[in-house]
Order: C-alpha cells, then structure tokens, then sequence
C-alpha cells in the first residue's frame, strides 16, 4: 500500500468536498471502497464524488435497500451498500467487477467484499463526535 492520506473534516460540506477531490482524479474501472459506521458520513463522501465526476449530487441516496444505483456524470458512478448482504455468494451475483466497466464504483460496507479488488482505493471515515470525521484513503496497488 501507498502511504495513507488523512484528512480531517469538520462538516459534512466538508467531506462532501473531500469526496469531490478524490473523484476528480478518478479513472474507469476504479473502486472506491467505503468503510465506517452506520452514519460515518459514506454517503456524504459519494454525493461528493458524484460531483467530483460531473453528476448531480441531489440524485445520491444510500442505496441500502435497493443495493444498487448508478449516476450519470463525466464518468458513470455506480454506487453499492452491501450492508445487507451476508455472505460471499451473494456479493458475488452482484457482478460487481462488469458493472464498473466504463465507470467508477463507491462500494459502502466494503468489509463484506469477499476478496480484494485490485486498483482500489480504500476510504475509511472515522466519527471524531460531533461533525468531525477522520478520513484515511488508502490506495493500493494494482
């Protein structure tokens, strides 16, 4: 791994424009994969990336009922909560590695992947209290 980048933010505008930053130097194919609690600021960090990547921030919701929601932009984003999925099997319909041809992948509650993908970048968002987020990206090789 490349050494870590961390960023502390103060608001979620100010993770959002963080995700904004990372997405702006995005190629097709990568994946962003996204870890932290229920309400660490994911979500926040994609609607950021979904601007970062020419799209519409409005149209960014956390996909934890419908898995998963793609989003027009200079680079199509395609946005995945796996917080509802338990096994390795059912990750794996998903075909996860096809449908981020041509875009980039944000991938919530990465942990549940079952194995690494090559080229990523790892977004870990920490919640300081408050507003406050520590967030380490991570890139590794591929």
């Amino acid at each position: 791994m490349i050494s870590p980048e961390t960023v502390t933010t103060h608001s979620e505008d100010e993770t959002f424009a963080l995700g904004s930053r990372v997405a702006a130097s995005l190629q097709p194919g990568t994946f962003v994969l996204l870890h932290g609690d229920l309400g660490a600021g994911k979500t926040a960090f994609v609607r950021g990336m979904a601007a970062g990547l020419g799209g519409s921030p409005d149209d960014v919701s956390s996909p934890t009922f419908v898995l998963i929601q793609q989003y027009k932009g200079r680079l199509p984003l395609v946005h995945v909560d796996l917080y509802r999925l338990d096994t390795a099997a059912a990750v794996d319909d998903l075909g996860l590695e096809e449908l981020a041809s041509g875009g980039v992948m944000a991938i919530e509650w990465a942990d549940r992947l079952p194995r690494p993908l090559d080229g990523s970048l790892t977004v870990k968002i920490d919640d300081l209290g408050g507003d406050s987020r520590q967030i380490t990206i991570y890139k590794k090789g591929v």
